[in-house]
């Protein structure tokens, strides 16, 4: 009788166990499913290259190997939604879209209503002229010129926040070939980009018309943004995966790819 009872305990106890380890992988595995069942829509700019851009009808680039290579070790989900730059932070701040990753500089401004990921690039804004003007070869030549920016960009801020002083005349355009072209057709003296995407522009293309004038302007860093105080652990995955990353080799392989030294 002793032997029967010593028999259901032990096996009580082994049922038990076995339930315990089966509702732990089961929460273990709906925990995981959950995560890289998410869908996030995240928006991008349609014409930024080097950092996003249109090969053979894909949106290629720097921005999105980084996103996609990071959505892959995090197991999350995406939709990418190209559209213009100035239309980005007002899509965050609505709810259309929950994150960013468009060559976005991480300002004090953006911070009051964007929550930004660890920078993932340096960047700086370069003065951009037509090739062979002469009439501008460093800052100290912008006074009472024409400046030809992109709407919500950091070379608009630049330009407006430099208009008096320079005794500037704005131009602004939606998209940065329309931008270029105002430059190019000589209707602006200057514009304002970040260097590596003009530097990447004018070696790839020679024949682009364009010339980058002086030093670089400022020096800032990039980062994936989500609206504040909202998509928490879409940030916490972008910045956990960006350091995976890091530290595979698989950063440096995408900006290779891309960007000669």
């Amino acid at each position: 009788m002793k032997k029967v009872l010593a028999g259901m305990v032990v096996s009580m106890v082994l049922v038990g166990l076995l339930s315990g380890c089966s509702s732990q992988a089961n929460a273990e595995a709906s925990k995981s499913s959950n995560k890289s069942g998410k869908k996030y829509i995240i928006a991008t700019d349609a014409t930024y290259a080097p950092f996003e851009f249109q090969k053979d009808n894909k949106y290629v680039g720097i921005d999105l190997d980084i996103l996609d290579s990071i959505a892959k070790l995090e197991g999350f989900q995406y939709e990418l939604s190209p559209m213009d730059f100035k239309g980005i932070i007002p899509a965050l701040q609505s709810n259309q879209i929950d994150g960013a990753i468009a060559g976005i500089n991480i300002t004090d401004d953006r911070k009051k209503i964007l929550d930004f990921s660890d920078g993932y690039y340096e960047s700086g804004l370069s003065a951009v002229i037509k090739k062979g003007n002469d009439k501008v070869k460093s800052l100290n030549d912008l006074n009472n010129k024409i400046f030809a920016v992109k709407k919500g960009t950091a070379g608009a801020k630049y330009a407006e926040d430099n208009k008096e002083k320079l005794s500037a005349e704005i131009k602004y355009f939606n998209d940065t070939p329309s931008m270029f072209q105002e430059v190019k057709n000589g209707n602006a003296d200057v514009t304002f980009e970040d260097y590596p995407v003009i530097a990447y522009m004018i070696s790839v293309d020679p024949n682009s018309g364009l010339a980058v004038a002086g030093d670089k302007i400022t020096k800032t860093d990039y980062g994936f943004a989500v609206k504040k105080d909202s998509n928490k652990e879409l940030l916490d995955m972008f910045n956990d995966g960006f350091k995976k990353i890091k530290t595979n080799g698989e950063y440096d392989k995408i900006i290779s790819k891309y960007i000669k030294k």
